[in-house]
């Protein structure tokens, strides 16, 4: 895994967090496999932070892989992905 700016691992956190952001969009953007993005969430964040959100992601609650959304939500864009300036996607034409 190649090292990431402190703002750049702020956004790969933030993402893993949004329930509708599936684990490809982190791919595409950051090349980072699900098994990346947990170490890295295991990483940075708090023991107890982390056990919350391995949770959440395990539980079902969000939609962290695309193939398990519905048709409607593969377009989710966060209402602040363009003002994010390392955010490829939201440059994307």
């Amino acid at each position: 895994m190649r090292a990431f700016s402190d703002i750049e691992k702020d956004r790969i956190i933030e993402m893993a967090w949004e329930d509708r952001t599936p684990f490809d969009a982190i791919k595409s953007q950051f090349g980072l496999s699900q098994g990346e993005v947990e170490k890295l969430m295991r990483k940075e964040l708090t023991n107890s932070g982390f056990k919350r959100w391995r949770k959440r992601v395990s539980s079902g609650v969000g939609v962290k892989h695309g193939y398990k959304a519905q048709a409607d939500m593969l377009r989710f864009k966060c209402s602040r992905q363009s003002a994010i300036s390392l955010n490829k996607i939201a440059k994307r034409g």
